[in-house]
């Protein structure tokens, strides 16, 4: 079963309907979304956002020798996999550091005789109005 909690670096087989595939954990990579995670797929040669409630049950950890031949076999796509993954996550998030905060300017109306339309209680008192 899958616990990444004591490895920097995880490796394991994620079982499904379709079949086996070799998966890799990093807890170095920036947090996924509330309740996913995200795992390096060796079928897809990518990092993906999984439901982590859905794939968990799913994953299972390698032995020392099939870990070892998974190193071997994907150690290179993973580390670029993972450069890419990561550049572009900063280029995301230097964007959103540096997008501008933009105020909308404070409207003032004046009407043709030049007030502002600021009225008070007393513009509204029943003294010029007729009710008949």
């Amino acid at each position: 079963m899958y616990n990444t909690s004591k490895k920097q670096i995880w490796f394991g087989e994620l079982r499904t309907s379709r079949g086996n595939t070799v998966v890799i954990h990093d807890n170095q990579l920036p947090d996924a979304s509330v309740g996913r995670i995200f795992l390096y797929n060796t079928d897809r040669n990518a990092i993906v956002e999984y439901v982590e409630e859905i794939v968990k049950p799913n994953l299972y950890e390698l032995d020392e020798a099939a870990i070892k031949a998974a190193e071997t076999k994907f150690g290179v796509a993973w580390k670029m996999a993972r450069a890419d993954f990561l550049g572009k996550r900063m280029n995301v998030n230097e964007l959103e550091d540096n997008v501008p905060v933009v105020k909308k300017p404070k409207v003032e109306l004046e009407t043709e005789d030049g007030y502002d339309n600021d009225y008070d209680d007393d513009d509204w008192s029943d003294d010029d109005y007729d009710d008949e």
